[in-house]
């Protein structure tokens, strides 16, 4: 048996813990995806494809070096959503993502684990200056990311959805 193992920095703010994703995170997951305010994220899925998820998310650390942490409160391991670095095949460029998990919006832990993980982006693996694809009627997202800095560079599309690129200041600028 062949066991592939990949180091995923786990990164503390004052409220969270931003690890990697675990299969007994699979309910909260499956939870999140069933709903469709998860459409902003490829949602609604059902929890098989959830569960492909986490092994993507996984595989993405493996083979980029990087990629999406769960954010989970310090106090209780509670997750309340996700953050990180995507770079798929067929994009443009990294992106920096965020969602939170039904009922920890209004919180500022979106902000909270954007600002940790775009940090150590930037730090740790040459990823500064990077982008988010946010789709025009995501508001929220689009509050988020301006508020952390980021401007609006262009509008695009993304997977055949057209979406608003805003691009986050380099860490000297930030």
């Amino acid at each position: 048996m062949t066991r592939i193992t990949v180091d995923i920095p786990v990164i503390e703010t004052d409220r969270l813990i931003l690890r990697a994703m675990q299969e007994t995170d699979l309910d909260v997951i499956a939870d999140f995806f069933a709903d469709d305010r998860s459409s902003f994220v490829g949602g609604p899925k059902s929890r098989a494809d959830s569960w492909r998820t986490i092994a993507g998310a996984l595989g993405h650390w493996m083979l980029r070096g990087y990629g999406m942490w769960l954010a989970a409160e310090r106090a209780t391991d509670r997750p309340v959503g996700g953050v990180g670095f995507l770079f798929p095949e067929g994009w443009d460029e990294p992106e920096l993502g965020w969602h939170l998990y039904n009922g920890h919006e209004g919180k500022g832990y979106a902000y909270e684990a954007a600002i940790a993980a775009r940090t150590h982006g930037a730090r740790h693996f040459g990823l500064d200056g990077v982008i988010s694809y946010i789709a025009p009627d995501n508001t929220r997202s689009a509050a988020l990311a301006r508020r952390m800095g980021a401007t609006l560079e262009r509008q695009g599309t993304l997977l055949g959805h057209a979406v608003d690129v805003y691009r986050h200041p380099t860490q000297e600028a930030a």
